[in-house]
């Protein structure tokens, strides 16, 4: 066992760094696979030096070092004992890009998306298209030979890959690139670890018996997703060894090598010209899988672009996911499947055509019942839709899950009907109903048993269920992996799979470039069990954990945690679009993700033997950049609400390590703001001084928050008066009856945002509405937020008595804050002892906004009270707004004024999150995670458009941040108003 003082030495030896503490063990114990092994360590080499100095560490201590950029592979390639490698943060450069040659050299932690993102200005693009583009890296990419959605049109990551820069087991670097046969043989007689590579594999595959041997085992050649064991077969294509090609490339060899054989240092990929500027999608829905995959055959003479199919399992997955379900408006009825054809043209007329053409192909060979066409930026909702398959299948409640073991493989075409309906007997044996969803068009279905990993019973099935499909796939020379690879849990069966003398011919070369078995060790040759090292104990006691919030929807807090697949979707870059995950986004750290969070708390809260389970720094400090924003709470497929459970942490955390000075101040703002009141401009310049923030732990290069002179239900009795005189000395104004509406006054707008307030009553009021402010409690946001859930449960409670026979369909409860309005719609449903009356409420709790678009809607708002005068107006959501409610609602109510031109900005999280931007440790984040978007769109925004906010906190950040004044859309409205 290596000693922490020698880690601790390589560690000061990196330009980079090496961790070995117990968090960052257990964040990289896992991917998106079912297996968990805790690594030595894990290191963030920052340049070539760095990994030759690991290298030769694995080498003397006789470890294994795992590569790894995402960590999303499905089958266990990034999970092992020995020393995990991160490229991901540094190894980012783009090294060079040839336009005319259509090539560019990078280095591996380049994210796919971003790449295509730089290209798309030239008119090109790297075709492999995964379903985790826009975050898995290019790395990651080569290891897997990854193919996705494009593969039909555009290959795989091989057929792409020109040339790898890699260090080898001994340090020394070598250059894999296309040499002729004579270089080749030049290279053999270097007396070089290059040159013992280049050697072994003349010597392996200059044999006929080798060659044969592969051509008889391996997958059939029209399979062009075949990633099973090494590519040997690539060689044979070779003049020297029995093919014609004068040229061969060791590179497209160690694509699909699982990082077993060499250390990438720099990757250079052929490119390819954008597709067509017009596409269509036909949608086809299906009575049957059988019947899609039969459709599929005859779909595939159409020349597509792509070609998925999407089950029933997954489609149901999309449901109960806020951001999903906007995707599934091309859904009619409930097909058991539904495959997604694409075809493209120079022009829409053109594209038009060969749908058609599609369309009636179908029909008449009597496939499908439906076939609506999406057009334009629809299509990639329907993209977004399949991809987030894989992490919606987290969505399934209860232990039962979708799991990964035979989800790639791949057959030809022809074979595919055939395959499958062998493949639903095996199925149907085991009295399994799995998931069948993904690459139709390319022979390959991403196919799921539905198991329980953490019962013995269903560990056997994984095995028995893997097992016969191996078989099968033998039975019709498919390949057992298309793309994932095979990692941990395909590995062991590659010698069935190619036979046991092809097997010992990969072990052979494994050795020529591997002597040591220090990369990536138990991979691919020699591998570990598929059935050992899961992420769950077999047959483990269920932690029982008592939590204040109810998470019975998820079946516990534990389960919550573990609807985390490891699918990596909150590493999505600020290119991506979407909020998700803005503490990543601002450090670029795998402790900062959604999935990190999710994993650590799953692991402490399953192995803990404290009386409080959640009591460890560790959950402390993966918590502690956790802005709340609940962008997981949508964006996630799997739906990992990370927010409500930092909420749960906070309180149980603090409950036996005590409550700082600092969140007593926060939590209870509104008591302190009360007697704060009495003298607001006294208050406003103490609270101001730099002593008092920095007894308060605010920064100093904040403004904190002014108490406006009076509160709004101050101002609210004297208006109340006043419209009761006039109400009853002017009663014609009641002809027509009012409709009454309850405001929710909450903390932030009674004390800070009075004018606000009242430009809401100004607006609603001249639109002929009666609103009114009952006494109620605070929302109990601040309580949320710091972990105080007695305080937040104790004013749910009250809030839901005193609104539970008020609150109607008729007479609705509408607010000014987000935040605050939308914990009835979110955190009182977990916390209210009245359940049933909290739910009611909810389904009749509307921000200002969702209200009077809904009115609208219902015509119920007279347009022509507004200006007819011209206005640019640019919209940012706030966080909980676009998770729990969307911006639409706003863009619609702005929109009443008819010359008023206004857009919403793509702009992901402020970075302020309510006091989290003021407290003194996290100003810089909060500031980074406003630069990383919203700032320089912000900024870029001529000063006579105006920037529209919802949110109290957002409005702060955008001045402190740009010098730009903010309004709430009421504002704008009140400012419409003739």
């Amino acid at each position: 066992m290596i000693q922490n003082a020698v880690l601790e030495q390589l560690n000061t030896s990196l330009s980079g760094e090496v961790l070995f503490d117990n968090l960052h063990k257990t964040l990289y114990a896992t991917d998106a696979s079912v297996y968990r092994k805790i690594p030595l360590a894990v290191a963030f080499p920052k340049d070539k030096k760095d990994l030759k100095t690991l290298i030769d560490f694995a080498t003397k201590n006789k470890i294994t070092l795992i590569p790894r950029t995402a960590g999303t592979s499905l089958a266990g390639q990034c999970v092992g004992d020995g020393i995990v490698v991160d490229v991901a943060k540094h190894f980012t450069k783009t090294i060079a890009f040839n336009k005319e040659a259509k090539t560019i050299q990078l280095e591996p932690g380049i994210v796919r998306d971003s790449l295509n993102a730089y290209l798309k200005p030239f008119g090109l693009f790297f075709g492999p298209n995964t379903s985790t583009s826009n975050r898995c890296m290019i790395g990651g990419m080569v290891g897997n030979n990854s193919s996705g959605s494009t593969s039909i049109k555009y290959g795989v990551t091989r057929d792409k890959v020109l040339e790898i820069e890699a260090l080898l087991s001994d340090g020394s670097t070598a250059t894999f690139k296309e040499i002729s046969s004579a270089e080749f043989i030049h290279k053999t007689k270097e007396n070089t670890q290059e040159g013992n590579i280049y050697k072994a594999i003349y010597e392996e595959l200059s044999l006929e018996a080798n060659q044969q041997e592969i051509k008889k085992e391996f997958p059939k050649e029209i399979i062009h997703r075949r990633n099973t064991g090494y590519a040997v077969d690539e060689f044979l294509t070779s003049d020297l060894f029995g093919g014609t090609k004068p040229t061969i490339n060791v590179a497209k060899f160690l694509s699909g090598s699982e990082g077993t054989l060499a250390f990438s240092t720099s990757i250079t990929l052929q490119l390819d010209d954008l597709p067509p500027t017009e596409s269509i999608m036909v949608t086809s829905h299906f009575t049957s899988i059988q019947e899609s995959l039969k459709a599929t055959v005859i779909a595939m003479k159409h020349n597509l672009y792509n070609c998925e199919l999407m089950d029933k399992t997954i489609l149901d997955c999309t449901k109960n996911n806020r951001e999903l379900a906007k995707n599934r408006f091309f859904l009619h009825g409930d097909p058991e499947a539904v495959l997604m054809l694409e075809v493209a043209a120079n022009t829409l007329p053109e594209a038009a055509l060969l749908a058609d053409q599609l369309i009636a192909d179908l029909k008449e060979n009597n496939f499908g019942y439906h076939h609506p066409k999406v057009y334009g930026k629809d299509i990639a909702k329907v993209h977004y839709l399949r991809k987030a398959g894989l992490g919606a299948l987290g969505n399934m409640i209860g232990d039962r899950k979708a799991v990964a073991c035979i989800e790639d493989t791949a057959v030809a075409l022809e074979d595919l009907p055939n395959y499958i309906e062998e493949f639903t007997e095996i199925m149907d044996k085991y009295q399994q109903n799995a998931v069948y969803y993904a690459h139709a068009g390319a022979g390959e279905l991403h196919l799921r048993p539905i198991l329980n990993l953490k019962k013995k019973e269903d560990v056997v099935l994984f095995r028995k269920i893997t097992t016969e499909t191996a078989q099968l796939v033998k039975k019709y020379k498919g390949s057992f992996s298309g793309e994932h690879g095979d990692g941990i849990v395909r590995a062991e069966f590659i010698p069935f799979m190619i036979g046991e003398q092809n097997y010992q011919l990969l072990r052979r070369i494994k050795k020529a470039f591997d002597p040591n078995n220090i990369f990536n060790k138990g991979k691919i040759t020699d591998a570990f069990s598929m059935d050992q090292n899961l992420r769950y104990e077999v047959d483990r006691i269920e932690p029982k954990i008592k939590t204040i919030q109810d998470f019975s929807d998820s079946e516990g807090i534990l389960k919550l945690a573990e609807k985390c697949n490891g699918s990596g979707d909150c590493r999505k870059p600020v290119e991506a679009g979407g909020t998700m995950c803005p503490s990543y986004r601002a450090t670029k750290d795998e402790k900062d993700t959604t999935r990190a969070r999710a994993n650590a708390l799953r692991e402490f809260l399953t192995n803990s033997e404290k009386p409080n389970r959640f009591d460890y720094q560790e959950l402390k400090e993966v918590f502690d950049l956790c802005l709340s924003c609940k962008a997981c709470a949508s964006e996630c497929p799997s739906n990992v609400d990370i927010a409500t459970m930092k909420a749960e942490f906070l309180y149980q955390y603090q409950e036996t390590n005590g409550y700082s000075f600092r969140s007593k101040l926060f939590a209870n703002n509104v008591k302190y703001n009360k007697l704060g009141s009495i003298a607001p401009a006294l208050t406003n310049a103490i609270l101001n001084t730099p002593f008092a923030k920095a007894a308060m732990g605010v920064s100093q290069k904040r403004t904190v928050p002014k108490l406006a002179p009076k509160t709004l239900k101050s101002w609210y009795k004297n208006h109340n008066v006043i419209s009761s005189i006039s109400t009853s000395l002017n009663t014609g104004s009641l002809e027509k009856s009012q409709k009454t509406v309850y405001l929710f006054c909450d903390e932030f707008t009674n004390f800070y945002d009075v004018e606000i307030g009242k430009d809401a009553f100004y607006v609603l009021e001249k639109l002929g509405y009666n609103l009114q402010i009952i006494n109620h409690e605070e929302s109990g946001r601040s309580f949320i937020s710091k972990g105080f859930l007695k305080e937040a449960k104790a004013v749910c409670n009250l809030n839901v008595e005193i609104f539970k026979e008020l609150i109607t369909v008729e007479t609705p409860l509408i607010g000014i804050e987000p935040s605050a309005i939308l914990t009835f719609r979110d955190e009182y449903i977990r916390l209210a002892d009245d359940k049933a009356s909290a739910v009611k409420i909810a389904k009749n709790v509307f921000t200002f906004e969702e209200f009077l678009a809904k009115e609208v809607e219902n015509q119920q708002v007279d347009i022509s009270l507004f200006t007819s005068d011209a206005k640019t107006l640019k919209i940012h959501g706030h966080c909980h707004q676009k998770a729990l409610s969307g911006t639409h609602a706003s863009f619609q109510i702005l929109n009443l004024p008819q010359n008023y031109s206004v857009t919403i900005i793509n702009s992901g999280c402020c970075g302020m999150a309510g006091s989290f931007g003021y407290e003194k440790e996290h100003y810089k984040i909060s500031m980074q995670v406003g630069e990383d978007t919203l700032f320089p769109k912000v900024r870029n925004t001529p000063k006579e458009t105006e920037i529209v906010a919802a949110g109290t906190s957002c409005r702060h950040q955008i001045f402190d941040g740009t010098q730009r004044i903010a309004k709430h859309p009421i504002t704008i409205l009140k400012e419409a108003l003739k």
